[in-house]
């Protein structure tokens, strides 16, 4: 039985495979993060666009 205790902590794969999913959760994150700063930025300047074309039409 002392071991198999033993044995189970000393076992690291649980942790790496832990280590691996937050690493995958921040990375997420910051393709998230990135994508709407930069979908912001874009329809910004796609009003821009749009407004500009308008006022020209007139």
């Amino acid at each position: 039985m002392s071991k198999l205790i033993a044995r189970f902590a000393k076992d690291e794969s649980g942790a790496t495979a832990i280590e691996y999913g937050l690493i995958a959760a921040l990375i997420a994150l910051a393709i998230t993060a990135g994508a709407t700063s930069l979908g912001g930025a874009l329809n910004n300047k796609f009003s821009s666009i749009a407004t500009s074309l308008s006022s020209a039409g007139n």
